[in-house]
């Protein structure tokens, strides 16, 4: 997921789903639960990061039919 087209949200939240699944593991080690935390919060900054720009490029369609950015 390091290049930013073949980025897709979808696949990061299956991912952070996948994380969190792995630190409620009891049997989790405290510096395997720090590695996964510090790369989900990674993860998570990406998605916000590319969120931010989808919203960026929504349009809104006007009372009078045209379209104007956000």
């Amino acid at each position: 997921m390091s290049n930013q087209k073949d980025f897709k949200l979808e696949e990061a939240f299956e991912k952070l789903d996948e994380m969190l699944d792995i630190l409620e593991t009891p049997d989790i080690s405290l510096e395997e639960s720090f590695e996964i935390y510090k790369e989900g919060m990674t993860l998570l900054t990406k998605c916000n990061e590319t969120i931010d720009q989808v919203e960026k490029k929504v349009l809104k369609l006007t009372e009078e039919g045209t379209l104007e950015e956000l």
